[in-house]
């Protein structure tokens, strides 16, 4: 068990023993645990016990925990708490807004023990008499629940991805390597997937029996042409079975219907409705065009960017020379910054840009004005020793209420590079957004706009904004706009890039790392950029020393300019 896992099973307990009212102290204690567990650098199933008492928020009683959890893969004091706890008051910590006291007093006050129910009692204003809840309160939750049973049976492509291989694997050894594919929309690399589909050149009858196991899933639903199933995680797995050639099944599940269309009306003599087509590339080589990755099929491109632009273009991961935005232990990431540096120099990374939050941010640890003038000489001394690699100094600083930024313009000028983002009051108008969002902009000291809604996706809605304002906004300031990579975000929207490329804004894909492992999701950042066609020449973190360097020369003559 790896220590996210080991930290959630921390995190659940702590919670519970407060919807149950148990010991306060002890419940603090795990909830600590837990924060610090998930931040480790090194696995704690590859730490003596001895050690395991020398690590910061660790006490004997959660030493005892961790040990009991590595040995059996469970928590007998969790499970008991599971046990008398209702399905739908632990389904209720997903909700955003609701944390375990108000929760307590829901269940315990109004005896409500499911989503439903809570709903229904928002409906009838029925939380706005319990003491802390308010009208505000009450709206949010229900704003919150809604938001939630819309995305509930939706998964991440970074989660769906932790399956996807076992699946593979085991699909291919059923009916054979040359007889499933994979489709849809993990194909199509969407963010958000609902289902994850594979084209099986079997009949119905031949797969049914494959999944009569000793723990099937669930079978719901059958047409004469697909099987769905419902796993035991709650992802749903689409078989589009049958055996006719794989080529033409695999483009129409693989490809939008806009897209479908474009062809069929470009290239009335590709005749989709035949059988004839074994694999995708051949639909293509009869329509006379280079072969169009599924990525580009699903995209807001015009029909006529794709067909002509050459996909070996396209951005890839080793495209990536330098990792931006990434946070220390200086603020609230888990590793040194030599500790990421070293990391990275392994890989072949050429710089790191260490963007460590700013004082605004004290729940992160933001850096106060006599903690960035040591932080610049511990990276100027690191610079010194671990050259020709290099290490920028900057800052991912919060953009206020009233858009300035949370340090003064000396402060703003001992940074190579500013990051801008909101991190504060997300529940804002569109006109309060755009405002925070265009003052922030126009300054001058601004390079990149990060995490540009700041939404987390499944989970939170981003604010509201115009985004051509914005991207016209930027570029008219020379503002680079972040793609963050975290897979929770990857904000902004692919589907605004195109307009941003149009305007000559550029991009950065970059991870927001919190750990050298956090570095990792720079992936999920190039997969969904693909699907936009950007280049390597469109994305700043693509960018090799010197031009990176000749990129900061230029956002500097912009300061001096004003």
């Amino acid at each position: 068990m790896d220590n996210f896992s080991i930290a959630e099973n921390f995190s659940l307990l702590a919670k519970l023993m407060d919807i149950h009212g148990e010991n306060t102290f002890k419940s603090k204690t795990y909830a600590i645990a837990a924060f610090n567990i998930e931040k480790l650098p090194t696995q704690l199933k590859e730490t003596s016990k001895d050690q395991l008492y020398t690590i910061r928020g660790i006490n004997t009683s959660v030493v005892k925990k961790v040990t009991e959890i590595l040995e059996t893969g469970s928590l007998t004091e969790l499970n008991e708490l599971i046990a008398k706890t209702p399905h739908g008051i632990i389904e209720m910590l997903n909700i955003k807004g609701l944390g375990p006291k108000k929760i307590n007093i829901i269940w315990k006050k109004l005896e409500i023990e499911s989503l439903g129910e809570l709903l229904y009692a928002c409906l009838e204003n029925r939380l706005m008499k319990l003491t802390g809840f308010g009208e505000k309160t009450q709206k949010n939750i229900q704003e919150a629940i809604s938001f939630y049973q819309f995305n509930k049976d939706f998964f991440l492509y970074a989660e769906v991805e932790t399956v996807f291989e076992q699946i593979n694997f085991y699909l291919k050894k059923l009916f054979g390597d040359e007889k499933v594919q994979v489709t849809g929309a993990f194909k199509k690399q969407e963010p958000v997937i609902e289902e994850l589909e594979f084209v099986v050149l079997a009949t119905n009858e031949e797969v049914k029996p494959k999944f009569q196991t000793a723990q099937p899933p669930e079978l719901i639903e059958e047409t004469k042409v697909s099987l769905l199933y419902k796993l035991k995680t709650g992802l749903k797995l689409r078989l589009f079975t049958g055996n006719t050639t794989i080529g033409r099944r695999l483009f129409f599940t693989s490809s939008s219907t806009q897209f479908v269309e474009s062809i069929k009306k470009e290239f009335p003599h590709v005749d989709l409705s035949k059988c004839m087509y074994k694999t995708e590339e051949a639909i293509f080589e009869k329509a006379g065009i280079p072969f169009i990755p599924s990525y580009l099929r699903d995209s807001s491109l015009h029909f006529d960017k794709i067909k002509t632009n050459s996909t070996k273009e396209i951005i890839t991961q080793s495209d990536i020379k330098g990792i931006i935005h990434s946070h220390s232990n200086w603020s609230d990431g888990a590793n040194t910054i030599e500790e990421m540096a070293d990391a990275l120099i392994k890989k072949g990374f050429k710089y790191l840009v260490i963007s460590d939050h700013s004082k605004a941010a004290f729940y992160a640890n933001g850096l106060l004005e006599d903690r960035i003038v040591d932080q610049h000489k511990q990276i100027d001394a690191l610079n010194s020793k671990l050259s020709p690699f290099k290490i920028f100094k900057s800052i991912e600083c919060d953009i206020l209420n009233d858009g300035s930024l949370d340090y003064s313009n000396e402060i703003l000028s001992s940074f190579d590079l500013i990051i801008a983002s909101i991190h504060s009051n997300l529940k804002m108008t569109e006109e309060k957004a755009m405002h925070r969002l265009l003052n922030a902009i126009t300054n001058p000291h601004v390079s990149i706009l990060g995490h540009l809604t700041g939404r987390l996706l499944l989970s939170r809605n981003g604010y509201p904004i115009d985004h051509k304002i914005i991207i016209d906004a930027c570029a008219k300031h020379n503002v680079v706009i972040e793609l963050n990579a975290n897979p929770r975000r990857l904000d902004i929207d692919w589907k605004h890039i195109e307009y941003a490329l149009d305007k000559g804004v550029l991009i950065s894909i970059n991870p927001d790392a919190h750990s050298i492992e956090g570095c990792n999701d720079i992936k999920y950042g190039v997969l969904v950029a693909q699907k936009t066609g950007l280049t390597k020449e469109q994305n700043l973190s693509s960018f090799n020393l010197a031009q990176f360097e000749n990129f900061l020369s230029n956002q500097r003559k912009k300061i001096i300019s004003l």
